[in-house]
């Protein structure tokens, strides 16, 4: 019996620091894999693939966030049914060949199924390191470690695509700046591999506390959900769930359209390939260091404000880079934007935490990332048709106009989720929509 009880889990950051502190540096990893192509594809592009259609060239772009949202659906159901630890060892197989294929890539088709593979490492990789840091610290805490989580994957976005500008001045567009995905890859695996335990048994052990406590439905959701209901409670039906997944889909059309827009725009004022790294990095680099004093912050003062303050200051900060004709003002912006992101991005997870029933919190993580990340798409197809028909100023103001409603739309709709209370009048009252017999699709 005592054994028994020394091997129980224990929920907190304290209690588990070694494992939460692997996980961050193998979210890291997770990001430099985006950061290695992100300041060099689209001058790749342009340099020795002759591509100049928007449209076209935000392809790579849009293959990405399609592959890695619906990835993000599969992370979080089969991390709920078979544990975390195996979906994130095979999300790290799936980056192996991607930077191979960047290198020896012949045409643009390539670069598009390349980063088809990344997406799909990415939803696996990124959606299970949350999940398992979700697991790791329990309730109280769970702001600060989404804020670690992200602040350590975009860090790492920002700190490799800066090195990535420097390594295809000095060196080239191919191969140097891929060799970092080379690397990154090699040793996630052998950390993810040898190192990184399962955290499943300590969801188990949330739900359990829940239930001591009286409290097994969680603003007045139900414990024991089918996948299709967990995904319209996600997508339309919760009020918070539903504005979090809109959020962050806005959220991530702004990512999409810069990363495929920002080199464009930042090469027109002919700016040397180290500034465009550096433009290209404030952006993330700023989201990435933010958010360990926002996911913080948001477990002292509530999620619902942080996100809609931060998607007014994205849009604010679009239209000053719309505005703006040279690197001090475009600095500026992309500084506003990190900042505008870090208030969102660990907000948006830790409210989903807040919402989601542990016995099906991975489910939920993973729908809210598929509208998430469908948002790469999103601005990619479409800040790409409107820079074609109207030009690359258009799209930002496009983007900023969105930002803008996500967050009037946030403000309106959702309630707040932290601390937990029960859930206001306007919710949905789940028990007659959703009836316990139904089998997991």
């Amino acid at each position: 019996m005592k054994q028994s009880t020394r091997a129980l889990p224990s929920l907190g950051l304290r209690a588990n620091a070694a494992q939460f502190t692997l996980l961050v540096a193998v979210n890291a990893l997770v990001g430099g894999m985006v950061g290695q192509q992100q300041t060099v594809l689209p001058l790749l592009a342009h340099t020795e693939f002759g591509l100049n259609g928007y449209t076209f060239l935000f392809a790579y772009v849009a293959a990405f966030g399609i592959a890695k949202a619906t990835s993000n659906w599969f992370a979080g159901t089969l991390s709920d049914r078979y544990g975390r630890k195996p979906v994130l060892l095979a999300g790290w197989l799936f980056a192996i060949p991607v930077p191979l294929m960047l290198i020896l890539a012949p045409d643009w088709g390539w670069v598009v199924a390349a980063n088809v593979l990344l997406g799909i490492n990415q939803g696996l990789t990124w959606s299970t390191t949350v999940i398992m840091k979700i697991d790791l610290v329990g309730p109280a805490q769970r702001g600060l470690a989404m804020g670690l989580n992200e602040a350590a994957g975009y860090g790492a976005v920002a700190a490799t695509s800066l090195l990535a500008g420097y390594l295809a001045e000095q060196y080239g567009l191919r191969p140097a700046p891929f060799l970092l995905g080379i690397a990154y890859t090699a040793l996630a695996l052998l950390l993810s591999g040898l190192f990184v335990r399962e955290t499943h048994p300590h969801a188990l052990l949330d739900a359990g506390n829940m239930a001591a406590r009286g409290a097994s439905a969680r603003h007045g959701l139900d414990a024991n959900l089918a996948n299709g209901q967990v995904f319209a409670l996600t997508s339309f039906r919760e009020p918070a769930l539903s504005s979090a997944s809109l959020a962050g889909l806005v959220n991530n059309l702004n990512f999409g359209l810069s990363w495929g827009l920002f080199p464009l725009l930042f090469a027109t004022s002919d700016l040397s390939m180290g500034q465009i790294g550096l433009l290209f990095a404030l952006y993330p680099g700023v989201w990435g260091i933010g958010q360990m004093a926002t996911g913080a912050l948001s477990d002292r003062i509530g999620r619902k404000h942080l996100i809609t303050t931060g998607m007014l200051v994205q849009a604010t900060a679009l239209a000053i880079i719309a505005l703006g004709d040279g690197f001090g003002a475009w600095a500026s912006g992309t500084v506003l934007l990190g900042a505008g992101t870090a208030m969102v991005y660990p907000t948006l997870l830790a409210s989903v935490g807040d919402v989601a029933h542990p016995s099906w919190r991975g489910r939920a993580v993973g729908v809210y990332r598929v509208w998430r990340d469908l948002g790469y798409a999103v601005g990619a197809i479409i800040g790409g048709i409107v820079a074609d028909l109207m030009g690359l100023h258009a799209a930002l103001w496009m983007a900023a106009t969105l930002s803008a409603a996500a967050a009037l739309a946030v403000a309106v709709r959702m309630y707040e989720t932290h601390p937990p209370h029960p859930q206001p009048d306007h919710a949905v009252d789940t028990a007659p929509m959703l009836p316990h017999d139904h089998t997991n699709t």
